[in-house]
């Protein structure tokens, strides 16, 4: 199963060695392990954490090509990514041990599930990420994470409208937000349009990239920030969700 896995990798652009699988397993069993305790994924199965995590997690590398921003993958040397409402550390985790000479900060509200991530990081020697308790309403604002990403990750659940409040702040002028997405957005990211515009973005595409081995299609909608966002975003925390733009 590990060999299919990095065969699909192949063909999303990703190069799994010899190294990073091993890195790839020891993860996987700290994360069933905590499991056992805490809530941190359905999904617990070998082969489908490497489908439905790590490989779904590598899907943006292809979504990304012919973007002009698959740079930050193909040259990623220098690059920085945050990973927003990153859970139990996807996909930020799998793209940090494919891609280590990209710079990583997972944040999530939950501290329980970043001190799993620490600790899970630590173990299995990842250097160059950073994991971040806090809501991202207020790391928005923050002058140390606003606008200095050049590229936004998030597989968070939020509809659009409230997840590019959450996600665009933190993205530098010329940079991009990347959401994944389940098939049949074209609803959601017309309920977006203001908001993206507000916040500074511009929608560049939705692309979508099957997920090899599974009946799952991803969509992956790509938001390019052309304008500094607006001080008075995003505003404070709850109210994105209550009241979207």
């Amino acid at each position: 199963m590990e060999k299919e896995f990095i065969e699909n990798a192949a063909k999303c652009g990703v190069t799994i060695d010899d190294a990073k699988m091993d890195l790839l397993r020891e993860f996987y069993e700290i994360l069933i392990e905590v499991n056992q305790s805490m809530n941190l994924t359905a999904i617990t199965e070998y082969e489908e954490v490497l489908s439905k995590h790590f490989l779904d997690s590598l899907l943006i590398v292809q979504a990304l090509q012919g973007s002009g921003f698959e740079a930050f993958f193909d040259t990623p040397s220098g690059s920085r990514i945050a990973d927003i409402g990153t859970g139990a550390g996807f996909p930020g985790i799998p793209l940090k041990i494919a891609f280590p000479e990209v710079d990583i900060t997972l944040i999530d509200s939950l501290n329980k599930r970043i001190k799993f991530i620490r600790e899970a990081c630590e173990k299995i020697g990842l250097t160059g990420i950073e994991a971040v308790h806090g809501r991202s309403e207020e790391l928005g604002r923050n002058k140390k994470y606003r606008q200095g990403f050049d590229m936004v990750v998030s597989r968070a659940v939020a509809a659009l409208p409230v997840l590019a409040e959450y996600c665009i702040p933190f993205v530098k002028k010329g940079g991009v937000f990347v959401s994944y997405k389940a098939q049949g957005v074209q609803d959601e990211v017309k309920d977006a349009g203001n908001a993206i515009e507000k916040l500074g973005g511009r929608l560049l595409d939705v692309r979508e990239v099957p997920l090899e081995g599974t009946d799952i299609v991803r969509s992956f909608i790509i938001i390019e920030k052309i304008k500094d966002t607006p001080k008075e975003y995003p505003r404070k925390a709850g109210t994105p969700a209550k009241m979207p733009l």
